[in-house]
């Protein structure tokens, strides 16, 4: 279910539920953290702009300059204004969204590439930004930045596990795979690990250290793997899909029909063949010709024979069409 998301201004609409806060430890944002931005479309895995949406690039890096000149605001100016905000003043509320919007630009680029856009990870951490100024105790004695990034980093993983993939994971698996994928990239940024070039880390050194099963540690991977659309074009012929590859179950085989209408065609010769009564105990048994099977007390007592001698007349019958079958070079599970 899509969520309606608040614009990259600060302004969104409240509301996001959650248990109680984590917090990690985040140090106030600098312009540094949040200049320059990889533009919409970068090649760390967003999409690219199209001819019809000339626009969303520009209007991120607008949004990027005006909330530059927002300063941040000292400890004590935000000890006071979040108090105030939390007694209910909405232009306190405001203060506190606009003054920490840097804090959701530096958080949301960490999460590029993970299926969703800048723009909408942006908004989706604006949510969850506003969401902690409502639960944030500043007399407790800790940054404001400190609380909210746990909230907004939830927020934007919610919207990850809900909008970019095809199959939606629970939240405690996406919990997990995200501290997966971030024990990997640390391996994989250590600098003895500079002459292994491109390789992935092991799966067994990202459990030793997080300190869990390496199959668990494998079995998250796994979840990792984005599905592949079967509207994907194929590598060696755009013109073509996936789904262009995949066997219609559905559709006729020409041969196999033609085939199956040739052993028609010879099955009701060999029948031909054979006694009337020895016709109708194969068709009874095997239900040629769209009759249904039949067994053999149904047959006996229809026929007026024991079931003993219906036996004997179906595998008579069976013999002789057996020779036939053989010389015509037909297999008989083509036919029975």
């Amino acid at each position: 279910m899509t969520r309606k998301r608040a614009e990259p201004n600060g302004h969104a609409r409240p509301g996001l539920q959650g248990e109680g806060a984590d917090p990690a430890a985040e140090s106030p944002v600098s312009d540094d953290d949040i200049a320059p931005v990889p533009p919409v479309g970068a090649a760390d895995g967003e999409r690219e702009l199209d001819a019809g949406e000339p626009e969303v690039g520009n209007t991120l890096q607008t949004y990027l300059r005006e909330i530059r000149r927002t300063p941040l605001l000292t400890p004590e100016e935000e000890f006071a204004t979040a108090t105030r905000a939390r007694e209910g003043d909405f232009q306190a509320r405001q203060a506190m969204i606009e003054h920490n919007l840097r804090l959701v630009v530096s958080i949301a680029k960490n999460y590029l590439g993970r299926g969703l856009p800048m723009t909408d990870l942006i908004e989706e951490g604006n949510l969850g930004l506003m969401h902690a100024i409502g639960k944030f105790e500043p007399d407790r004695g800790f940054r404001f930045s400190t609380y909210a990034s746990w909230w907004i980093r939830q927020s934007i993983e919610r919207a990850i596990m809900h909008q970019a993939r095809l199959v939606r994971l629970p939240v405690h698996i996406v919990r997990d795979l995200n501290q997966v994928l971030k024990a990997r990239r640390q391996i994989e940024a250590r600098s003895d690990r500079l002459v292994e070039g491109d390789r992935p880390a092991r799966v067994e050194d990202v459990a030793a250290l997080l300190g869990r099963p390496v199959q668990e540690v494998a079995e998250l991977l796994r979840f990792a793997e984005m599905p592949t659309s079967l509207d994907a074009p194929l590598e060696r012929d755009a013109s073509e899909t996936m789904i262009d590859m995949v066997a219609d179950e559905q559709a006729t085989d020409p041969m196999g029909l033609a085939l199956h209408n040739e052993v028609e065609q010879l099955l009701d010769t060999w029948l031909a063949e054979l006694s009337e009564r020895e016709r109708e105990v194969l068709a009874g048994r095997y239900g040629l010709r769209d009759r249904e099977p039949e067994t053999l007390e149904v047959l006996a007592e229809r026929l007026g024979l024991t079931r003993e001698r219906i036996r004997q007349i179906q595998q008579e019958a069976l013999v002789k069409l057996k020779r036939r079958m053989a010389r015509q070079g037909v297999d008989r599970d083509s036919i029975f």
